[in-house]
């Protein structure tokens, strides 16, 4: 068999931790920042964990993450 390709736009944005979890960036940081208070565009910088329903899409497209 031969191995898989990686989706490399799949790679630009998702992290696995060494405990396996799957991690991405928060949406709504790139532009309009200025109305947004400094509270909620500091809590967009931390990286949250991807939904439980996406985690096996995300894999699936680069299992060597």
């Amino acid at each position: 068999m031969p191995k898989i390709r990686t989706h490399k736009g799949t790679k630009k944005r998702f992290r696995v931790t060494s405990t396996g979890k799957v991690m991405r960036r928060k949406a709504f940081r790139s532009h309009l920042l200025e109305h947004k208070s400094s509270k909620r565009k500091r809590q967009y910088r931390m990286q949250h964990q991807v939904a439980a329903a996406d985690r096996h899409t995300v894999i699936r497209l680069a299992p060597y993450l």
